[in-house]
């Protein structure tokens, strides 16, 4: 009897440890931090739910401070990415728009970000935005390309845009206001389940290649 159980305790070791959970630290300003809503509204705790319902094992760490820039977001990288985080979703540049910084300044914030995440052997979903022409022309194609280039760069995977979830609807603020707070700038929680919704199949990615 005792030789059977102790067999059958040999056989579940492997799928035990199999079994831990992936971890993931999302890493962005107001907009992954939840600004605006009760805590189970927010981005992390709603995207946590729709990867669960996906059967995905894994926790995320809610690594968003509001108003933080890429510099707020390169000067907490270091203590953010901590032994136990797998990977890495990277959602930070529009305080940086907010506050007209110099795109070269802010590629240098988020270069040194993915320099940390790979240095750290951490797998990376780098979330881009687009600038508004109000900025001119350079501006906006510098601020545009930078996120597709460091991509490229680190072989980061890239999701064109946080409110790609919106769809039609992100580039029309009167489309967008039901899925708006009263801001007009941070998502309602209707909003953040659309956005969850587009940015959910990126993250999968994330968690298959931080897996591999």
């Amino acid at each position: 009897m005792h030789k059977v159980v102790m067999g059958a305790l040999i056989l579940a070791w492997p799928m035990t440890a199999n079994a831990e959970e992936l971890v993931i630290a999302a890493l962005g300003d107001s907009l992954t931090q939840g600004y605006g809503l009760v805590e189970a509204q927010g981005f992390v705790p709603q995207l946590q739910s729709w990867l669960e319902e996906q059967g995905a094992e894994v926790r995320l760490i809610n690594a968003g401070v509001s108003g933080d820039t890429t510099a707020g977001g390169l000067s907490r990288a270091a203590w953010t990415l901590t032994p136990e985080v797998d990977a890495m979703i990277v959602a930070l540049g529009g305080n940086d728009l907010l506050r007209g910084i110099d795109p070269t300044v802010s590629r240098a914030n988020l270069d040194g970000i993915l320099q940390a995440a790979a240095a750290a052997e951490v797998e990376v979903l780098l979330v881009g935005m687009q600038a508004p022409g109000n900025y001119g022309p350079e501006f906006k194609a510098d601020f545009d390309a930078m996120y597709p280039d460091l991509a490229e760069t680190y072989d980061a995977l890239y999701a064109p845009s946080f409110f790609e979830g919106l769809g039609a609807a992100a580039e029309d603020p009167a489309a967008a206001a039901p899925f708006m707070q009263p801001d007009g700038i941070h998502p309602s929680a209707e909003g953040v389940a659309r956005i969850v919704e587009g940015l959910g199949p990126y993250v999968m990615e994330l968690i298959a290649r931080a897996e591999g």
